[in-house]
C-alpha cells in the first residue's frame, strides 16, 4: 500500500516511497521526553496480526456508530500534497488511498473495530470476503443489493467486468498490478498481453478468467491458488469503475464515485470539497461512517505549517486535522511533552522499511565481502535522525515491517541497534581481505533536507571503514525514476518500500524478484538469485498464511545474510495530531494513518 502508499507497479511507489521518506519526516526524537519502546512493540505486535476474512454477517452494514458522534458539520483537512489521480485504477499513492476511503468502495475492504487496531477483510460492495473454490484458484464473489454509483446508476457485475478489464489498456499507468498479473499467469508488464487494449475497442476477458453470467455474480479464475484475492480486491486501486460513465484518461480527474461522499469541487494544487452522496445507502456498508456534511480540503500545509495551525487550536483549526500530514520533526518533541497536545494526538507504526541499496549491476560491487563491509560500516543513526528520533523512525534489522505478518523481533544481522553508528573496524577488516581499502562508492541521495542531513552522516561512517564515498544528489521529484533505471550510475542509494496488506508476499516478490529487473521495475538493487527467485514461486503457492509468513521471513534472512544486496534502515512511525473540536480520531493500523471514516464534528 501504500505514502505513502506507494507505486508498487511503478507509478506509484516514486511518489509513495519518496513521499514515504518526506511524509515520515515527522521527527522529533532529539530531546524532549524519553522514548517509550516497549509501546512501539505492543503497537506492532497489533499491526502484524494475521487479518481475519469475514462472512455475510460480518459484511452487513451499517458500520457500527463511533461512541459520541452524530451527523452534520464541515471539517477543515490540511494537506500537503494534492491528488494527482482520482481514477481508482491509478491510484497507488497513501494520500489518494485514503482518500479513496471517503469516495469509492470495491469488492471487499477493511472493517475496523473501535480502536483501529483489529480488522476483518469483510466484502464492501459484495455480500462476504470471497467464497473460494478449486483449493482457491476460484472465488466467487455475490454483488448486494442497493448498491448504486453516485449518479444513481445501479452497480452491477458488468460495472466489476469494466473495472478490471480497463486495467489491462494503456489508459491505466499506474496503480497495483497483483490481480491483473494473476489473471494473465504472468510476471511483470507482460499481463497487458493478454487484453491490450481494454475493453475499449470491443474485446473482453474470456469467462474461464473473469465470468459474469449475471448482474450479481462475479467469478475470478486463475491458473494459480490466489490465498490473498480479498486483501488484494480490498485496495483502493481496485474499486469500482462505472461502466456507463467510463471516460477513459479523462476519468481520473472527474470519476463517478460510489463511497459516502462525492467531489463536489476540485482545483487542483488548491482546494477539494467533497459533499454527501445522496445514492450511497449505509444500510450496505459495514465499513464507512459517514458524520461530516462536508470536508473542506486544502493543499500546499508543510508539515511545519499544519503542525502550527492544529496545536494552535483556534478558530477553524479546531474543526481541523490532516488526513495524512506528520507532526513535524521541530514540534514533535513538544507534542509529546505536553499532555493536552498529547491528547489530541494518534500514532502508530507505517508499513516502511527504509533500505540502503547495493547495485547488483556494478562490476565492482560483486564481492559479497565489499557488501558485507557496507553493511557493517553503514550507519543507520543519521537516518533516524534525520527524520526526527526514535519517536519517528526505528531502527530496522529485517526487511519486513513491524506492521506484517512473519516479523521477527531482535533480528538484526549487523547489529545496527547496538551499534547504529555503524561498525567500522569490521568492515575495514572484510575490505582489506577483499583487497578493495580506497575503493570509490557513488552514493546517489535524495534531494531534501532530509536526504542531504543522512547522507553526510552515511558517507562519514562508510569513509571511517576504508571507502572513498562520493556524494551526488538527484531531485526529489525524479528520484524514484532515476534509481529505477538498470543503467543508473549510483553504487549504494536509499529507498522505502511498504506492504500492500499485512503479508511480505507484497514485499519480497516486487523487491527481490530477479525476473522482476527492468527499467521502472522495484527490483532497486537489481538482484537475480535463482534460490530466491525459485522461493518465491514456492511459497507464493502455499496456501497457509502463517506457514507462508514463516517462510517469507526465511528469505528476509537469506537476502541479508548471503545474498548482501541491501541494508535495512528504518521502520517508518507516525504522529498526528487533530482540532480540539475534531471527535473520532483514531489511528487506523491498515491505512496508517488517521481513519477518516470515523472522524465527527464535536
Amino acid at each position: 500500500m501504500t505514502p505513502q502508499g506507494g507505486r508498487r507497479a511503478y507509478a506509484a511507489i516514486t511518489v509513495v516511497a519518496a513521499s514515504a521518506l518526506a511524509l515520515t519526516a515527522c521527527g522529533g526524537g532529539g530531546g524532549g521526553s524519553k522514548h517509550d519502546s516497549s509501546k512501539d512493540n505492543e503497537k506492532a505486535k497489533s499491526q502484524q496480526a494475521q487479518i481475519k476474512f469475514g462472512d455475510a454477517a460480518a459484511s452487513t452494514g451499517p458500520a457500527a456508530p463511533v461512541a459520541g458522534a452524530k451527523p452534520g458539520g464541515q471539517l477543515n483537512v490540511f494537506q500537503r500534497d494534492s491528488y494527482s489521480h482520482l481514477d481508482p485504477g491509478q491510484i497507488y499513492v497513501s494520500d489518494e488511498m485514503e482518500l479513496s476511503q471517503l469516495i469509492h468502495r470495491g469488492l471487499t475492504g477493511y472493517k475496523a473495530d473501535a480502536t483501529g487496531k483489529g480488522h476483518t477483510v469483510v466484502g464492501d460492495l459484495a455480500t462476504d470476503s470471497g467464497t473460494p473454490s478449486d483449493g482457491g484458484k476460484t472465488w466467487t464473489y455475490t454483488l448486494k443489493d442497493g448498491i448504486k454509483f453516485a449518479d444513481g446508476t445501479p452497480i452491477t457485475s458488468k460495472d466489476v467486468r469494466q473495472t478490471f478489464e480497463r486495467l489491462f489498456s494503456p489508459v491505466i499507468t499506474e496503480g497495483p498490478t497483483f490481480i491483473q498479473q494473476w489473471m494473465a499467469d504472468k510476471p511483470g508488464a507482460e499481463y497487458r498481453k493478454l487484453l491490450p487494449d481494454g475493453p475499449y475497442k470491443g474485446a473482453h476477458l474470456p469467462a474461464t478468467i473473469l465470468d459474469t453470467p449475471d448482474d450479481k455474480k462475479v467469478v475470478f479464475h486463475f491458473a494459480q491458488p490466489k490465498g490473498d484475492l480479498p486483501y488484494a480486491l480490498a485496495m483502493a486501486g481496485y474499486s469500482v469503475v462505472s461502466a456507463k460513465g467510463d471516460t477513459q484518461k479523462a476519468y481520473d480527474k472527474a470519476p463517478v464515485t460510489s463511497g459516502p461522499y462525492k467531489i463536489k469541487e476540485f482545483k487542483s494544487d488548491k482546494s477539494m470539497t467533497l459533499v454527501r452522496n445522496p445514492n450511497w445507502d449505509p444500510k450496505t456498508d459495514p465499513i464507512r461512517n459517514a458524520y461530516p456534511d462536508q470536508f473542506n480540503i486544502t493543499f500546499n500545509h508543510q508539515f511545519e505549517d499544519s503542525s502550527r495551525r492544529l496545536i494552535a487550536d483556534t478558530g477553524e483549526n479546531k474543526t481541523a486535522l490532516s488526513f495524512s500530514n506528520q507532526v513535524d520533526a521541530t514540534n514533535l518533541a513538544k507534542v509529546k511533552a505536553d499532555p493536552a497536545l498529547k491528547a489530541r494526538t494518534v500514532s502508530g507504526f507505517q508499513p516502511y522499511v527504509g533500505q540502503m541499496n547495493i547495485n547488483m549491476h556494478k562490476p565492482e560491487l560483486q564481492d559479497v565481502k565489499v557488501r558485507k563491509a557496507i553493511a557493517y560500516a553503514l550507519p543507520v543513526s543519521p537516518f533516524v535522525r534525520a527524520y526526527g528520533g526514535e519517536d519517528a523512525m526505528g531502527i530496522a534489522g529485517g526487511l519486513i515491517s513491524p506492521t506484517v505478518s512473519g516479523f521477527e523481533e531482535g533480528y538484526d544481522p549487523y547489529g545496527k541497534k547496538e551499534h547504529p553508528a555503524g561498525d567500522p573496524a569490521k568492515a575495514k577488516k572484510l575490505l582489506e581481505e577483499a583487497g578493495k581499502v580506497g575503493m570509490k562508492l557513488t552514493f546517489g541521495y535524495i534531494n531534501t533536507p532530509e536526504g542531504q542531513q543522512y547522507s553526510t552522516g552515511m558517507a562519514e561512517g562508510l569513509k571511517k571503514a576504508g571507502f572513498d564515498v562520493q556524494r551526488q544528489e538527484i531531485p526529489k521529484d525524479t528520484y524514484y525514476d532515476v534509481v529505477s533505471k538498470i543503467n543508473n550510475k549510483y553504487d549504494i542509494f536509499h529507498t522505502a518500500w511498504g506492504a500492500d496488506w499485512p503479508s511480505a508476499s507484497t514485499v519480497i516478490p516486487p523487491l527481490y524478484d530477479g525476473r522482476q529487473i527492468q527499467d521502472g521495475a522495484q527490483n532497486y538493487s537489481q538482484v537475480n538469485d535463482p534460490k530466491v527467485n525459485a522461493d518465491i514461486d514456492r511459497i507464493n503457492a502455499i496456501t497457509d498464511a502463517a506457514k507462508a509468513a514463516t517462510e517469507w521471513n526465511k528469505v528476509n534472512k537469506y537476502l541479508l545474510e548471503n545474498v548482501v544486496n541491501v541494508v535495512p534502515t528504518g521502520y517508518y512511525k507516525q504522529t498526528q495530531i487533530a482540532g480540539s473540536g475534531v471527535g473520532g480520531v483514531v489511528y487506523d493500523d491498515v491505512i496508517g494513518a488517521i481513519d477518516p471514516r470515523k472522524v465527527f464534528v464535536k
